[in-house]
C-alpha cells in the first residue's frame, strides 16, 4: 500500500469511529433552525452535510484543514522558481490532515506522472465534437468517457465490501487528478490552437506541465502563477454547487468519474464556476464602451452606475457566504503585484476594486460588496496570453477536482449515507402554516 493511501485509511478509520460515538450520544440533538424562507431559497445557509477538507468563514474566507491561504503559501513545499505553493501538496493536506514534506510533495507528483496517460477513446470522444462546442461541455464529455477505467465500477461489479470502497474509490480519484491537465489542455488546443497539440513534460510537477502544455507563454511566472491558481480554486467547503454535486452523486456510489463529472456540470453554470469568464466579458465590453484600455475612475463609476440601473449585475463583486474581500482576490491581487505590476489589465482590475464596493454600499441592498475570487484571474490569464475566456472555467475544474475528490475519499471511508432531503409541496406549506396559526 502507498504511503499516502496508507496514511489515510488511518486517519479515515479513527475519525469513523470516533464520528460513531459521537452520533450515538448525541444524534438526536438539533443543531439549527430551518425557516420557510430557506425551504423556498435553496437551502440557503442550512448545516445538512459534512466535508472535511475545508471550512469557509463569513470573515476570514476559506481554510483548508484550518490553514488559511497566506499561511498555505508559506507552509506548503513551493515549485521549483520556490514563489508559489505546489496543488499536489495541497492535495496531500486536504486527504490526511498534515502539512506535507517536500519528500511526500515529490513522491505525489511522481505517482501523478505514473498514472497520467489518458485512454485513446477519450482523445477521439473529443475530437467527435464539432470544434464550437464549449470547453467546458468537451471537458464534462471527456470526463465521462474515461469511466470505462474506474476502479470502483470494475471492483463494486466483482463484490466488493463495503468496509473497503474508500481503496478503489482513492485510485480513481488519484488517477483522474493526474489525467486531467493532459486532458484539459488538449480541449485548449483543440479549440483555439487547430489542434497543434503539445506533449507533457515529465519533467515539470502536475501545474507546471499543465502549464506548458497550454502552450499560452514559456515564462517561469505563468507556471507560478498555474501553481497559484490551482491551488486556491480547489476547494470551498462542501456547499457551493460543484462540490455538493460531487458529493450527492457520490453518496449514491456512482464511481468518481460519474460524481466529478456531474460536480462540474455544476461549475459550468453561469451562476457558478462560469462567472469568471464573466467578469472578463464585462471588463472587455467595458474598455470597449469607454475607447479606452486605460480608463479613469470615474469613467469606471460612472460605466459601472449605468450596468446597475439597467438592472445588470457587476460580475465578480459579492458573494453568498463571504463578508469580506475573498482571500483567494487577495492572493491574487498580490501575484499580480509582485509580477506585472503595470499591465493595463490589472490595472483596470485594481480600479474596479477600487470604485465597486463603495457604489455597491450606497445601494443599501448588498451584504456583500466586495470582490471574489472571479474579480482578478481573468485579468492575469489574459496578460500571460490566455485571452479565450471561454475556456477559464475548465481551469477552475482542473483545480476544484482536487477539494471534491478528495472529499468524495472520505465520504468513502466514513460510509457517508445516500442523502435525500425531504421535499414539501406548495399545498404542503400552506396547510402547515394554516395549522400553526390555529395552535398559537
Amino acid at each position: 500500500m502507498d504511503p499516502l493511501k496508507q496514511k489515510f485509511i488511518e486517519k479515515s478509520s479513527a475519525l469513523k469511529t470516533e464520528m460513531r460515538a459521537i452520533l450515538k450520544e448525541h444524534g438526536s440533538k438539533k443543531i439549527d433552525e430551518v425557516v420557510l424562507s430557506q425551504v423556498f431559497g435553496g437551502a440557503r445557509g442550512i448545516k445538512m452535510m459534512v466535508w472535511e477538507t475545508s471550512q469557509l468563514d463569513p470573515i476570514e474566507g476559506i481554510r483548508f484543514r484550518g490553514y488559511s491561504i497566506p499561511e498555505l503559501q508559506d507552509l506548503l513545499p513551493k515549485g521549483s522558481e520556490g514563489k508559489e505553493p505546489l496543488p499536489e501538496g495541497l492535495f496531500w493536506l486536504m486527504l490526511v490532515g498534515e502539512i506535507p514534506t517536500k519528500e511526500q510533495v515529490e513522491w505525489l507528483t511522481e505517482q501523478w506522472r505514473h498514472r497520467s496517460n489518458v485512454p485513446e477513446h477519450t482523445f477521439k470522444t473529443i475530437d467527435s465534437l464539432p470544434a464550437e462546442t464549449h470547453p467546458m461541455t468537451q471537458f464534462t464529455i471527456a470526463v465521462a468517457s474515461m469511466q470505462t477505467e474506474s476502479c470502483f465500477a470494475r471492483r463494486y461489479g466483482e463484490g466488493i465490501k463495503k468496509t473497503e470502497y474508500w481503496d478503489p474509490t482513492y485510485e480513481d480519484a488519484m488517477n483522474l487528478i493526474a489525467r486531467l491537465p493532459r486532458v484539459a489542455a488538449y480541449i485548449y488546443r483543440r479549440t483555439y490552437h487547430n489542434s497543434d497539440h503539445i506533449a507533457p513534460d515529465f519533467s515539470l510537477d502536475w501545474a507546471a506541465n499543465y502549464a506548458h502544455m497550454l502552450g499560452v507563454s514559456d515564462h517561469d511566472d505563468f507556471k507560478s502563477l498555474m501553481r497559484l491558481y490551482l491551488t486556491i480554486h480547489a476547494d470551498h467547503e462542501g456547499g457551493n454547487a460543484s462540490a455538493h454535486t460531487t458529493h450527492l452523486v457520490g453518496s449514491t456510489l456512482s464511481d468518481p468519474y460519474l460524481a466529478f463529472g456531474a460536480g462540474m456540470n455544476a461549475l459550468a453554470g453561469p451562476l457558478h464556476g462560469l462567472a469568471n469568464q464573466e467578469v472578463i466579458k464585462f471588463i472587455f465590453k467595458m474598455l470597449d464602451a469607454l475607447g479606452t484600455t486605460k480608463p479613469t475612475n470615474t469613467q469606471i463609476a460612472e460605466y459601472v452606475n449605468s450596468t446597475l440601473a439597467a438592472g445588470q449585475v457587476i460580475p465578480g463583486y459579492g458573494h453568498a457566504v463571504l463578508r469580506q474581500p475573498d482571500p483567494r482576490f487577495t492572493a491574487q491581487k498580490e501575484f499580480a503585484e509582485a509580477y506585472l505590476p503595470d499591465s493595463d489589465i490589472v490595472q483596470v482590475v485594481w480600479k474596479l476594486f477600487e470604485v465597486v464596493p463603495g457604489i455597491l454600499e450606497s445601494l443599501g441592498k448588498v451584504k456583500n460588496p466586495w470582490p471574489n475570487v472571479d474579480a482578478h484571474s481573468g485579468a492575469i490569464l489574459v496578460h500571460y496570453g490566455l485571452k479565450e475566456y471561454s475556456y477559464y472555467t475548465v481551469l477552475f475544474g482542473v483545480s476544484r477536482a482536487l477539494g471534491v475528490l478528495s472529499a468524495h475519499c472520505w465520504s468513502r471511508a466514513l460510509g457517508m449515507p445516500l442523502e435525500r432531503p425531504k421535499s414539501v409541496t406548495t399545498d404542503w406549506v400552506k396547510e402547515w402554516l394554516a395549522k400553526s396559526a390555529s395552535e398559537a
